[in-house]
Parts: C-alpha cells; structure tokens; sequence
C-alpha cells in the first residue's frame, strides 16, 4: 500500500508544524493581551468583557486545532459542543428568572 492510499483513507493524517506555531503565537499574543488588562489596571464591565473574550479565543483555538476539533466531523463538533451551549442558555434563563423573582419579592416586601 502507496503512502497516497494511506492518506485519502485519513488514517495517521499530519498537520503540518506551521499551523501550530502559527496557533502557539497567536495564543502568546492573546495572552499578553489578557495581561495587559491587568497592567492597564482596567475594572468593571470593560475588565470582565476583555477577559472573558481572550479566555474565549484562547479556548477556541485550542480546542480547534491543538484538540483537532477543526478536522473534526459536524455530527462530533455538534455533540462535544451543544450540551455546554445548552447549559450555558439554562443558567442564563434561570439567572433571569431569580433576577425577575427576586426583584418581585423585593418590590411586595419593601412597602
């Protein structure tokens, strides 16, 4: 068997090193900019908006091409990926609702 037949089949696929480095720069880079939040000494909703991005595209590029999610099937990515998003919109709906409940009680109980 011919190292081409090899490679249509995708066993022992190789990525080449570039895409890699390319990815570990681009995380260095990220990362100074999660840093510099810290230096610019940055608070409230700017702070925890900026972090959370950076944590995001930090998550995104490892999880694609370090995990090699990106080479991945659509039915794998949809079901590594849809239970977290579905949690995720769960607890924000249910953030909503205490919100909503609390600030009922709030206005029935403060008269």
């Amino acid at each position: 068997m011919d190292h081409t037949a090899e490679q249509t089949h995708g066993e022992g696929q190789q990525h080449p090193i570039a895409i890699y480095l390319w990815i570990w720069g681009l995380l260095f880079i990220v990362s100074t900019f999660s840093y510099l939040v810290d230096y610019f000494d940055l608070h409230g909703v700017l702070r925890w908006t900026l972090l959370i991005v950076f944590m995001l595209v930090k998550a995104g590029f490892i999880v694609g091409i370090f995990m090699h999610m990106a080479w991945e099937r659509l039915a794998l990515k949809l079901v590594i990926l849809v239970p977290p998003l579905s949690l995720l919109i769960l607890i924000s709906l249910m953030a909503i609702e205490g919100d909503y409940t609390f600030l009922t009680r709030l206005s029935s109980f403060v008269h």
